[in-house]
């Protein structure tokens, strides 16, 4: 298993201490679109450098075989996807491991913030070799 940095683990901490403030002041309930907006508007509150939306090439022998939409990668090295659904289901893992291959980088988060508390919404996912 190719462990994070204590970089990337930084950027993994301020990202979950800005989804923890979005989900004080949202909730859960809501429309994952409502929750990504508003932390994008918590990362540039906070100076958390970050992409939206990034198409990730998905390799297949010598071609590409298609694309996946990242919901955000942040400090061009820790993607983070978003959830609002009834809990963390094993595809969603699968997908983001993924994205992990695909991008080369050791960690992931899927935050999902239909909880009621957001600690049981989050996931780390590392890429095991």
């Amino acid at each position: 298993m190719q462990e994070p940095s204590a970089e990337i683990d930084e950027w993994a901490h301020r990202v979950i201490g800005a989804a923890i403030e979005v989900h004080r002041h949202l909730g859960p309930g809501l429309l994952e679109a409502v929750y990504e907006e508003a932390l994008a508007h918590e990362f540039d509150l906070r100076g958390i450098p970050y992409t939206r939306q990034v198409l990730v090439k998905i390799p297949y022998k010598t071609i590409t075989a298609g694309e996946g939409r990242c919901d955000f990668i942040v400090a061009h090295q820790l993607p983070v996807e978003l959830k609002a659904t009834d809990g963390i289901h094993p595809i969603f893992i699968a997908q983001t491991v993924n994205y992990l291959k695909a991008l080369g980088q050791p960690l992931a988060l899927i935050i999902n913030f239909n909880v009621m508390v957001l600690k049981d919404g989050i996931k780390r996912v590392v890429l095991s070799d």
